[in-house]
């Protein structure tokens, strides 16, 4: 259902990310500025863990309208994880948190790990859990992208829900998609267009496609182990060289990282 917020104060409204660690937190700088070049209207929160050092808090500071320290959560499930090949994702449960915030009304939780490139607003017009389908399982949603209700009671349904189900991939998004498990097939204006949360190795791997549609695309996120910051600036202005003039994620990522944010990169 798409539901208008027309009377909800701007302050009541937040986009909300989550950084467990220094690359992930310079990405979040990455993402807020991108927010900000957008000409956002909303509050722009982070959530932060206790890996994050003091130098990367002070500089999300700068660009975020609260920074908030929490406790991780991790999954702790070892086998799931290992099927996906990504065992870094159990922190991932600390994204639950974000249900938390109650002194917001209404949030979109956007991972680190996406940029913004044109303003998504209209999103704060969805209902919870609207999101974009995954293009490894489209009957799942990809939990990079999604708009939710703060609200206690939730948390606790979900945390209930972690301890007393196994996360079918091990991190948030197989326990969200089991625990908002009718977005498949009961309200297709929770689906998200692809446009809000494309994958950024679609502008080659569905390269037709991204010459029709990709001017349109808002929001783009850096999936799996194809991060900006795991690529030198030289490879990704090469590889920007195969979409053929339309705009090459990568190299906006890294004009913005180069221009704004004055953190070196960890290399481990």
């Amino acid at each position: 259902t798409i539901t208008h917020s027309i009377n909800i104060d701007r302050d009541m409204e937040a986009y909300v990310t989550l950084a467990t660690n220094d690359r992930y937190a310079i990405s979040a700088l990455v993402l807020g500025h991108s927010l900000r070049r957008v000409g956002t209207t909303k509050k722009l929160v982070v959530l932060i863990t206790s890996d994050v050092s003091e130098d990367a808090s002070k500089h999300l500071k700068s660009v975020y309208d609260e920074v908030s320290l929490v406790s991780p959560i991790d999954s702790g499930d070892t086998l799931s994880l290992a099927l996906t090949k990504r065992p870094e994702l159990g922190i991932t449960f600390t994204k639950l948190r974000c249900w938390r915030l109650t002194r917001f009304v209404k949030c979109v939780f956007l991972d680190a790990d996406t940029l913004v490139l044109k303003s998504c607003d209209e999103l704060f017009l969805r209902s919870e859990l609207s999101a974009a389908p995954d293009i490894g399982w489209p009957d799942c949603f990809n939990s990079g992208v999604f708009v939710f209700e703060p609200s206690i009671e939730t948390y606790n349904r979900l945390r209930e829900f972690a301890l007393d189900n196994r996360s079918f991939d091990g991190g948030d998004q197989g326990l969200l998609n089991s625990f908002f498990s009718d977005w498949a097939t009961k309200d297709i204006t929770k689906h998200l267009s692809f446009l809000y949360n494309m994958t950024a190795s679609s502008t080659y791997t569905y390269s037709s496609a991204f010459k029709k549609f990709g001017k349109d695309v808002k929001i783009v996120h850096f999936l799996g182990d194809m991060k900006p910051w795991l690529r030198s600036h030289t490879v990704c202005t090469e590889d920007c060289q195969a979409v053929q003039g339309l705009f090459c994620p990568y190299k906006m990522w890294w004009e913005i990282y180069k221009k704004l944010v004055p953190l070196p990169i960890p290399t481990s």
